[in-house]
């Protein structure tokens, strides 16, 4: 007798289509998965792309300039705007050669960072060597901006004496464009807003003050409107003397002028310890018969101020901060 051949049970037969149906979903998953891999890398270069390519339009204290966004090489000729440049995360290439830096900006004293000049006259051969996006001055170096603009975009951030809050927070907002930053800078503006008012409180009741200037063996003087005029005029201090001539170098005054002026609070910056030059220190010139007079001598309310913040990088956020914070400090 013929054997009849062997039926595969129904259950094996739905097993093998199961197998099957398994394997194809895992092959369209699989096909799905790697089309979405490569949609997801052409909008990330595609992103990266266009991230690389954006500009703004920036005005500035000498006009308008287009500039990348989030620069990949800046070149930059003021403390103060190496200050904010830093604190939005600038990748700086070069830098002028000072004499001195504060703490949080002492690593651009290091050689990874090209010397490109001093704070008044640029080394064009060294800048031009960096090829750089972006380049920055202010104030010293404000007036070789036509020369360095033909070089690389370039932006002028110098402050005005006479609106210096709302120059450093245009300043500010400038730079936080650049680097798609407004939010930290929105909230360091409010801090220093807060800083200020706390300040202008205790300086209600502090006296008058007097700032001056020692260097060379002399001393001058600075009043409302000058370069260290926030302190009267944005601080609230009021000036001991009011029609202090606003010169750059200052009023040159006497040890009598002091003694006349009677200031509670006497405001003191040396330049020569700030720049490194050889003189007199400033607390030795005024240790004498005639400053002694004065009330600020008398209840030792004589304020040394921070010669590399005040004279060197007046105009950067993390300066304007400390600056606020010693005259807080001295009105306490």
């Amino acid at each position: 007798m013929t054997a009849r051949p062997r039926r595969t049970p129904l259950r094996a037969l739905l097993f093998v289509l199961l197998l099957s149906l398994v394997a194809a979903c895992a092959e369209t998953d699989a096909t799905a998965d790697t089309e979405a891999a490569a949609d997801t890398a052409t909008a990330t270069a595609t992103a990266t792309e266009d991230a690389a390519t954006a500009e703004v339009t920036i005005t500035h204290a000498q006009g308008e300039t287009t500039v990348p966004t989030n620069p990949e090489t800046v070149v930059v000729f003021d403390l103060g705007a190496l200050d904010m440049l830093d604190w939005a995360g600038a990748a700086v290439a070069g830098v002028p050669e000072v004499p001195n830096l504060p703490e949080h900006l002492a690593q651009y004293a290091g050689e990874p960072y090209e010397k490109v000049g001093t704070l008044f006259e640029p080394d064009y051969e060294a800048v031009n060597a960096l090829e750089p996006d972006l380049i920055v001055v202010a104030a010293r170096s404000s007036t070789v901006y036509p020369e360095l603009s033909e070089l690389a975009p370039t932006i002028d951030l110098t402050t005005d004496d006479n609106d210096f809050l709302g120059s450093i927070e245009r300043n500010l907002e400038i730079v936080g464009e650049i680097y798609g930053v407004q939010d930290r800078v929105a909230d360091a503006l409010a801090d220093i807003d807060a800083s200020i008012a706390a300040v202008n409180e205790k300086a209600a009741d502090a006296g008058t003050g007097l700032i001056v200037l020692t260097t060379g063996g002399e001393v001058s003087a600075y009043g409302p409107g000058s370069r260290f005029g926030i302190i009267h005029d944005l601080l609230g201090v009021a000036p001991a003397v009011e029609d202090v001539e606003a010169a750059t170098h200052g009023d040159a005054i006497s040890w009598e002028f002091i003694a006349e002026a009677d200031p509670a609070h006497l405001f003191v910056l040396d330049r020569d310890a700030t720049i490194g030059e050889d003189g007199e220190a400033a607390s030795v010139m005024l240790d004498n018969e005639i400053v002694h007079q004065t009330t600020a001598w008398a209840n030792d309310d004589l304020h040394y101020l921070d010669g590399v913040n005040w004279y060197l990088v007046p105009s950067g956020l993390r300066s304007v901060q400390a600056m606020i914070g010693e005259i807080d400090t001295a009105l306490s």
